[in-house]
């Protein structure tokens, strides 16, 4: 379990090393929803995710000695650019798990962070089993994607530093994977704002966290076949899930049509970039997944790795009705903080 006060470490940590990313608004999106929505555009952060709090975090909060001797993780792409990048800046080395599938953008930037990357079949292996023999074998420390004290903490920043920039709101719009995100934006958020309420949202093949909650007890799925590949996890995590039931009010599901016309949207209205996961949650606003007219609302877009290639694919041939076209004069403002620089 943790707490505000890991929360309010992890930002001491990170201060000055990650990005403080922008919150970006939209009179069309508003006018659209009949919200007054906060994008917190952690597409924008180093290594293009949220991931990065929680690596970063963990490879911190290690001794000396243990990050002398390495660190372990398994990511199909965002925590393992950002534990390779973690790693490396605090001068450790890395070893990532990664499935064979991975998109060609976040394996060679996991690479390019000086990583050494082992291959499985996301479909056939268990990619935790994989890294635990690797940690084991190697005497390195394994960094969960989302099932370790220090990553959620980490991850909790992204709303406390929303909140910390816009104040209250009546309701946080968080997607769900493994729980890492949700779990840190709800412990922060209810310290900050105690009538918030936090809502994950998953795609629709991958509800395993919807059904896990409605069950009183973690659920496995098959590894869900969605475009959102940072969502493809089979069951909540055993550490986030405890923080899920006393802390989330509700999860949403979309569909991967709607995903993409929230992918459109960013990239059409704000000249935003996100890939599949980082959309989701924007997603349930705009499809109307959950009536938040006249609430002010916040949405974690959480990553933006996405290829040239791959984004053109994916928007290749749209059904009418995915490219929301900008009236004049309408669109995003600017961001309310500045845009970070590179990583």
């Amino acid at each position: 379990m943790i707490d505000p006060d890991d929360i309010a470490r992890a930002a001491q940590r990170l201060a000055g090393v990650a990005h403080r990313t922008p919150v970006l608004t939209s009179t069309t999106l508003d006018r659209r929803t009949g919200a007054r929505a906060y994008c917190k555009a952690e597409n924008l952060q180093r290594t293009g995710s949220f991931k990065f709090r929680g690596a970063y975090n963990a490879v911190s909060a290690l001794d000396p000695a243990a990050r002398a001797r390495g660190v372990v993780a398994f990511s199909s792409g965002n925590h393992a650019q950002a534990v390779a990048l973690a790693a490396a800046l605090h001068d450790a080395t890395a070893t990532i798990v990664m499935p064979h599938d991975t998109p060609p953008v976040k394996l060679a930037a996991t690479r390019g962070y000086g990583a050494h990357v082992v291959g499985y079949d996301r479909y056939t292996e268990d990619r935790a089993a994989v890294a635990a023999a690797l940690a084991d074998e190697q005497g390195r420390t394994l960094i969960p994607p989302f099932d370790a004290a220090e990553v959620m903490a980490g991850q909790g920043t992204v709303a406390r530093e929303l909140i910390e920039e816009v104040g209250e709101l009546d309701v946080l719009l968080v997607c769900v994977g493994g729980g890492g995100l949700i779990a840190g934006c709800a412990t922060a958020a209810k310290a900050m704002a105690p009538g918030i309420a936090v809502v994950g949202v998953e795609p629709e093949a991958g509800d395993d966290v919807r059904r896990s909650l409605a069950a009183g007890t973690r659920v496995t799925i098959p590894v869900p076949h969605t475009i959102a590949d940072g969502q493809q996890v089979t069951a909540p995590g055993e550490l986030t899930f405890p923080v899920l039931q006393r802390l989330v009010d509700d999860i949403l599901l979309v569909s991967d049509d709607d995903i993409l016309s929230a992918m459109a949207f960013l990239f059409d209205v704000t000249k935003v970039v996100a890939e599949p996961s980082g959309a989701c949650a924007l997603a349930a606003l705009l499809s109307g997944a959950a009536d938040l007219a006249g609430l002010r609302v916040g949405v974690t877009l959480s990553g933006g790795n996405v290829g040239l290639a791959r984004f053109h694919a994916l928007m290749a041939a749209p059904p009418e009705g995915r490219r929301h076209q900008k009236p004049p004069g309408e669109g995003a403002t600017a961001p309310q903080s500045p845009r970070p620089g590179p990583a």
